[in-house]
């Protein structure tokens, strides 16, 4: 949910590729329809920044899974459209986090059962992501899955600069995928997978996103005990990196810290002022990361209230 204000002439554009599409496809041959379907690919491909600057966490959430289920209709008929792919792959992965596992933090003490019912319907899409990211790294190749999990360093290795991004929503969406449900072994079993995926994200582009990757890394090093490679101190370097990269613009890295970080460390006062600051942050200053940034207020603001339960002393 990347970019600048909303582009009311691309959503514009759009619209009009979509009309020229259903005309064409009652009238033309496969390869005219198969033209403008990638055409139309190609634009919603590139619409993230009408919702990245959205001002309001609500709405956006209501018009995400309509984009969404349009982005998959027309991977129907352009099934390796890479931009279609990669925007399906962030898209599920990001809807799961903001819109159906954080909410459910909100009730995790109260409502076991809804909780854990919302974590699995998050599990869901993250795994939906993480196929069309996949799907996006086979590139012409017979299965990079099957590849990735016979042999990860040498699968890895033929992974280009230009493919960090689906590379990148492979790795979150599994990741998330895991931590959402624990109880499923299968998955947990891949968990070795995700260091050497994430590692290669870091060789070939370690400022993509503005440091999105450097933020994955402060909860997966955090996360991980000192026996599996884990490091609270890589935690906090990688923090260092994030905001370097996102150059004060993006808050979601203080969030990332306070939770996977201080809690651990049991350091109530930077916990506290970690999120203070990020719910004084005026979201308005960085209009191309604002629905980021709100959501990340949104979490910021639901850790504050479980404050008590994370910490054990006062």
């Amino acid at each position: 949910m990347q970019g600048s204000t909303t582009n009311w002439g691309g959503l514009r554009n759009i619209a009009l590729r979509v009309l020229m599409l259903s005309l064409l496809a009652s009238t033309s041959g496969c390869s005219v329809k198969h033209l403008a379907v990638t055409s139309v690919g190609n634009a919603m491909a590139e619409s993230g920044e009408v919702y990245a600057s959205e001002e309001d966490i609500a709405f956006a959430g209501a018009a995400i899974p309509f984009g969404l289920k349009t982005i998959e209709g027309l991977l129907v008929e352009v099934p390796d459209h890479r931009g279609l792919l990669v925007s399906a792959a962030s898209g599920f992965t990001q809807y799961a986090y903001a819109y159906v596992e954080l909410p459910a933090k909100r009730f995790e003490e109260t409502d076991y059962r809804l909780a854990r019912s919302e974590r699995l319907r998050a599990k869901r899409m993250y795994l939906r992501g993480r196929a069309y990211a996949l799907t996006a790294l086979s590139d012409r190749r017979s299965d990079f899955e099957q590849e990735l999990l016979a042999n990860p360093q040498q699968a890895l290795a033929l992974i280009k600069a230009r493919q960090v991004p689906e590379l990148y929503w492979a790795t979150v969406s599994w990741a998330a995928a895991i931590a959402a449900d624990k109880e499923d072994m299968e998955m947990v079993a891949d968990l070795h997978l995700i260091e050497p995926m994430i590692e290669r994200c870091l060789q070939l582009n370690e400022g993509y996103d503005n440091g999105a990757i450097h933020e994955f890394m402060i909860s997966f090093e955090a996360g991980r005990g000192a026996a599996q490679g884990g490091s609270i101190e890589a935690a906090r370097s990688h923090y260092q990196r994030a905001m370097s990269l996102a150059e004060g613009r993006k808050i979601s890295a203080m969030v990332s810290l306070a939770e996977a970080v201080t809690v651990q460390e049991q350091n109530r006062v930077e916990f506290e002022e970690l999120l203070i600051e990020a719910l004084a942050f005026d979201v308005n200053t960085a209009p191309e990361f604002r629905l980021a940034n709100l959501i990340a207020q949104q979490r910021a603001a639901i850790l504050l209230a479980q404050i008590d339960d994370l910490f054990i002393e006062g």
